[in-house]
């Protein structure tokens, strides 16, 4: 990503929150606040496989270019880098797709990282439906994949404000943890007040009882749309946030479910082994039944095009979110 991003007819600083189309945006929130956590934390290190432009983490490298490390096109040396970096001391930073991450370093990232308590973070890019470059760039299962590893922590941002934070809270949780990055121009959607805190899910709508929804990263913000845009039909839709992957709020979202008649599960993954699976498993084990409509992706591989044609064909979009509400399916 460029230092600076012309946006209308004006261009705008890295950093600057600006206003598109009716939502406000950050440019770049991970990017720059890890540049600026850089100048607080000395230990901090950044690294990437070749993308530091599409994964934001420029705005680190240029304020701290002494610990900046591209390792050229390779995702294992990535991995195994940042594990090394760490047992002397440091704070290591990873950045790519996450799709290189899940399909290419897996190994690297179980036992180079988890398996040794390596205090690596890897941020890894365009998730899901996210990159629009088809199957081969396309981390539709990487949640999945991710959780069957031990000791590591998984968080799925839901915004610019979450992001920021979360930047910030990883850097003092012990272990590996793996984040879905949002980069480029990012949505500012939870309130100013919001506080991320690992392991804890979020009521950012309260409803009447009536439908509740349950999301993971910027699904909750399509979520929080949707239940604004119904809310004149009569339909009071809760919107809980479920930030941290792992550790999952297992009793969160079981009082959350049991505060309604009915659910919607959302998020930018398969339909099986992420979200759902966790929500569909917690409640059951606690005796909770009840109808559940799952938003995600097909047990599929996806073709290429941009982020608003995909979600409309393969039904993640605005649209599929309200018919679930009035509908029930």
């Amino acid at each position: 990503m460029p230092d600076n991003q012309t946006l209308g007819n004006r261009t705008r600083g890295m950093g600057e929150i600006v206003d598109i189309a009716g939502k406000t945006t950050e440019i770049a929130p991970f990017g720059n606040t890890l540049a600026e956590l850089g100048r607080e934390r000395p230990e901090i290190v950044g690294l990437t496989a070749d993308m530091g432009r599409y994964s934001d983490i420029l705005p680190f490298r240029d304020a701290h270019p002494d610990r900046f490390f591209n390792v050229g096109m390779a995702e294992q040396n990535l991995i195994l880098i940042g594990a090394g970096l760490s047992k002397v001391g440091k704070i290591a930073y990873c950045t790519t797709y996450s799709v290189f991450v899940t399909r290419r370093a897996y190994d690297f990232v179980a036992i180079a990282c988890a398996h040794s308590m390596a205090n690596v973070k890897i941020f890894a890019g365009m998730p899901g439906l996210l990159n629009g470059y088809g199957a081969t760039h396309q981390a539709t299962e990487d949640l999945n994949m991710m959780r069957g590893i031990a000791d590591l922590t998984i968080i799925d941002p839901c915004d610019a404000t979450e992001l920021k934070q979360v930047v910030r809270a990883v850097a003092d949780i012990p272990g590996t943890v793996y984040v879905r990055n949002l980069r480029g121009k990012v949505p500012v959607e939870l309130p100013a007040d919001y506080k991320f805190e690992l392991g804890k899910a979020k009521v950012l709508r309260e409803g009447n009882g009536e439908i509740g929804m349950i999301s993971t990263g910027y699904m909750s913000a399509r979520g929080l749309d949707a239940a604004r845009m119904v809310q004149v039909e009569g339909h009071d839709v809760g919107v809980l946030h479920v930030g941290t992957i792992k550790p999952f709020d297992k009793q969160g979202v079981i009082e959350f479910a049991r505060r309604h008649k009915r659910l919607i599960i959302a998020e930018n993954h398969k339909t099986t082994g992420g979200l759902a699976t966790l929500v569909i498993e917690a409640l059951y084990e606690a005796g909770v039944y009840m109808p559940v409509v799952k938003i995600g992706l097909a047990d599929s591989f996806f073709e290429c095009g941009s982020q608003e044609y995909l979600e409309k064909k393969y039904e993640v979009d605005l649209p599929r979110f309200v018919r679930a509400i009035r509908e029930g399916v």
